[in-house]
Formats: structure tokens, sequence, C-alpha cells
């Protein structure tokens, strides 16, 4: 493969894990919810719905199978996904700059991350992680939009989460990695 890299295939910052801009391609966010009515895979669980990257090296393809030419290659392990569709061993996902391609089951973990504030990447803004689930509440954190934390429970309304060490509370609406209105239990 080496000499014969696709133009479209960009190494994700490792830091942000989240570099997939195009030249003159401005991308919308993701943040669809899912439909009262559960809509089911093949596997048996819910479509869609939040995964995260197993490990630090992950080629997502432009088909359900390795003879596809890879898309895209993840560089950030416990970056949020979202599965949109699975065939057989493989499932469709879209990142949080709305770049969708096919990534094999076993590279994909059900441990829920998100990322905080994606869309306000680039602003001169932070984002406070609260001690408590309301908005008068201390901050315990300042964070940078577009930094990546693990998921411990969400309310509907507020997340707990983990941020390198420091666990609080972030509004719902603050992140992407979780659906608004949806609880997630520990």
């Amino acid at each position: 493969m080496s000499g014969l890299v696709s133009l479209r295939m960009t190494v994700v910052s490792a830091l942000l894990g989240l570099a997939l801009v195009l030249p003159g391609v401005s991308v919308a966010f993701a943040q669809s919810a899912p439909s009262q009515g559960v809509t089911r895979g093949p596997s048996g669980l819910p479509l869609p719905r939040f995964v995260s990257l197993k490990s630090g090296r992950v080629n997502s393809r432009i088909g359900p199978g390795l003879n596809y030419a890879v898309d895209w290659l993840y560089t950030k392990p416990g970056l949020p996904m979202e599965i949109i569709q699975e065939y057989d061993n493989w499932r469709r996902v879209r990142d949080a700059d709305g770049a969708e391609g096919w990534i094999n089951q076993s590279l994909l973990s059900g441990r829920r991350t998100a990322i905080a504030a994606p869309w306000q990447r680039g602003k001169d803004a932070s984002i406070s992680l609260l001690a408590e689930p309301n908005n008068t509440a201390r901050a315990v954190a300042l964070l940078e939009p577009g930094v990546i934390g693990t998921i411990k429970s969400c309310t509907g309304e507020w997340c707990e989460m983990t941020f390198d060490g420091h666990t609080g509370w972030i509004s719902q609406k603050l992140v992407w990695g979780a659906y608004p209105g949806e609880l997630v239990k520990d």
C-alpha cells in the first residue's frame, strides 16, 4: 500500500483524533437521536448506537470487507463512533465530523466515550466540567472543545464523565457520544 495511499486517506491527529477535514468541505455534525421505536441490527443491538475505538490504529474502509479500500486511518483509541449500519462482522460508522466508513466489529468497544463540544473547536471557548449536575455548580476543570472523555453515566440532561483524571458533570447537549435524552448507566 505504500506509494498507493489514497489522497482521501488521512491520518487522524493523535491529539484530538478528529482532523478529518477535506479542503473546501464543510461537514455538519451528526447529532441524531434514536427514534422512539428502537431499530435493531442483525446483531440484535440497537441502531444507531455509540461505541468507541479499541485500538490506536483502525482502518475505515469504503465497504464491508478487507477487499475494500481504506478511506480513513484513525489513530486515537477511545474515539467515539456512531454505528449506523451492520453487515456480518462489519459496522458502518460515522465520526464526529460526519465521515462514514466500515470498521470490523473486533476493533470497536462498547465502552462509552464522548467528545466535548467538537463543533466549537477552534474557538476561544472553554467548557466547564462541573462538580454537580447543575449550571450553578463549581467547575472542577475547564475543557477545550474537542477533548475526549469517558462516560460514566448520563441522565438524559447531564453526563458524568472523566477527562484526563478529572471527573464531573457536563450538559448532555455539549457532548458528541450520547444522544439527547439518552440514559447511560455504568
